[in-house]
């Protein structure tokens, strides 16, 4: 018995020395969020999505952006790196078509004013898909230095393209470590097409996403998923060239942003904050003893969850649309035209659609 008491004490001893010492992917850094402000107020609780119906459904996983072209049809990206041309009429029996693959994993879409498809590929960079098809790169690099996480783009009046670099630590394989991790290494970037340069625009993001420019492209905002937070970047007038927070403390993490017609924003909230997260990360010595536990254990941030919301010009949620079911969930995108909602996805087989309330 007392041999098998000593072994259990070395058996102990080793498991505590790997849960404290063992090397792990993350640095992590102490941040302390706000308090959560829930399903309340603004972000009260609903069912407002539990009506739309699925497009090209079962046609591939995770349409996580889409974008209508100049024809009215429907383009997504695909996980397998297609890019797939839909009919957006509900009930529809047309069909939904392949018409390139970038070889990668193509998220933000935008069509920019000579009909070519920009795509922000995480795994290849800055892509133009070509109305004959045929797919080119813009740009992977930025100031000598290869990004790995290409996420979402708008483009300006003057062709310029506006887009994320979601983190310079970690990848799309490992993009929920950052999370955890909780350093600010996101960028807002351009490229422009007339000289073929890439900026830094705006840099200590906390994984930065979705991107959009307001109307009269007096700002520019992008959105921290890991801080729950909007950020608007001022390209005129006084404050040119500062920064600021459009929206904060939302109640999910916000993934890709687009402008409505009418001048504001619909918000895609990929899923609920982890009270858990929250709790952890004003401590990093147990953030790197989770990520060394076995993933089983470690527990999901990612909630079952539909969501959108709506901002207008000044930052206000005036929209406030639900599916607590999660039947259609993980909502990465969400994009108006005339009077529907498109909605992209992480995980589903098909893309959202339903009318603006």
């Amino acid at each position: 018995m007392r041999k098998f008491f000593g072994f259990l004490a070395v058996l102990l001893g080793i498991l505590a020395g790997y849960l404290i010492f063992w090397p792990v992917q993350i640095d992590p850094v102490a941040w302390t969020p706000q308090e959560s402000p829930g399903k309340t107020g603004p972000f009260a609780s609903n069912d407002m999505l539990s009506d739309l119906t699925r497009l090209a459904d079962g046609k591939g996983v995770g349409p996580e952006d889409t974008a209508i072209g100049p024809a009215g049809w429907l383009y997504a990206g695909y996980a397998d790196g297609r890019i797939v041309r839909i009919n957006p009429i509900e009930g529809s029996e047309a069909e939904a078509s392949e018409i390139a693959n970038t070889g990668g994993r193509p998220l933000g879409l935008q069509f920019d004013a000579a009909g070519n498809l920009i795509i922000a590929d995480a795994l290849k960079g800055l892509l133009s898909l070509s109305p004959d098809g045929e797919v080119s790169l813009l740009t992977d690099s930025v100031d000598g230095e290869r990004m790995i996480f290409v996420d979402d783009l708008d483009i300006g009046s003057d062709g310029k393209i506006w887009f994320s670099d979601a983190s310079t630590r970690f990848d799309l394989h490992d993009n929920l470590l950052d999370a955890v991790e909780s350093r600010k290494t996101g960028r807002l970037l351009t490229y422009d097409p007339s000289t073929g340069t890439t900026k830094v625009e705006l840099d200590e993001l906390g994984f930065a996403n979705g991107v959009a420019l307001s109307a009269d492209e007096s700002f520019v905002l992008v959105n921290e998923t890991f801080r729950y937070r909007v950020t608007r970047l001022w390209l005129q007038g006084p404050k040119a060239g500062q920064s600021d927070w459009f929206i904060e403390n939302l109640p999910a993490h916000p993934d890709n942003i687009s402008r409505a017609p009418d001048g504001g924003f619909w918000v895609a909230l990929v899923a609920p904050r982890s009270a858990d997260l929250d709790q952890l990360l004003p401590t990093p010595f147990w953030r790197k003893l989770l990520v060394r536990l076995p993933e089983a254990l470690q527990g999901s941030l990612i909630e079952p969850y539909g969501w959108v919301v709506k901002a207008d010009e000044e930052g206000q949620v005036v929209a406030n649309l639900q599916d607590p079911t999660g039947k259609f969930g993980t909502i990465t995108s969400v994009n108006e035209r005339s009077g529907i909602l498109y909605l992209g996805s992480l995980t589903e087989e098909a893309v959202g659609r339903i009318q603006v309330p």
